[in-house]
């Protein structure tokens, strides 16, 4: 059955042409200057749907949180990819997130007819799919990826700040607070800093 819902457009439209495995794919970390790009993909079978999924940027952490939980337990598919900082440092992120994509689409445990992209690049990859610039904001499938990949990033930054105390990783996940230029000026970059990258502070993560 059709659900009615804005973020259900491209999904809904899909789902009637006999799609049945839709993927959306999002990431989260291309900005910070610490630990790795995590890409997430997630697939639902046609007409699922889950209230209160939207942009990960638009929740609070707790709210995250539970929406993680029930997009992991109804989806039909969730696949996890990252590239950490090293690789980040020798391909550029572009192409660290790009690679991370895939490896989160071919994690899942059915092949995608279709997959929707958040941002304006596609990976190198054989599946039929779609860019869509700011996706999560558009597409159910999207932005569940984009709470899939926000949480488990956010889940191992936390767990990095008890290996690296300095940084405040658990707060900052990496981004450029004023608080973590503070620590690289004081102490230099740790072994999950991503070195091409340059110290400007921002206060938004």
């Amino acid at each position: 059955m059709q659900q009615s819902s804005d973020l259900l457009q491209f999904e809904n439209q899909l789902w009637a042409e006999a799609i049945r495995w839709l993927a959306g794919v999002d990431e989260a970390g291309r900005g910070p200057l610490a630990g790795p790009v995590v890409a997430a993909a997630v697939v639902f079978e046609p007409y699922d749907f889950i209230e209160g999924v939207k942009d990960s940027k638009a929740l609070s952490a707790s709210h995250r949180e539970e929406l993680y939980h029930q997009i992991v337990e109804k989806a039909a598919g969730v696949g996890i990819g990252m590239i950490g900082p090293v690789e980040i440092d020798h391909i550029n992120i572009l192409q660290a997130t790009l690679t991370a994509m895939k490896m989160a689409v071919d994690q899942l445990p059915v092949a995608p007819d279709y997959v929707l992209v958040d941002g304006r690049d596609l990976p190198d990859w054989e599946y039929t799919s779609r860019a869509i610039i700011r996706g999560d904001l558009q597409s159910f499938s999207i932005a569940a990826a984009s709470i899939v990949a926000k949480v488990y990033r956010d889940r191992l930054m936390i767990r990095y700040d008890r290996l690296y105390p300095a940084y405040h990783f658990a707060q900052n996940k990496g981004y450029g607070t004023r608080q973590h230029i503070l620590a690289l000026q004081q102490f230099g970059p740790s072994e999950i800093h991503r070195k091409s990258f340059h110290w400007k502070p921002c206060e938004k993560h």
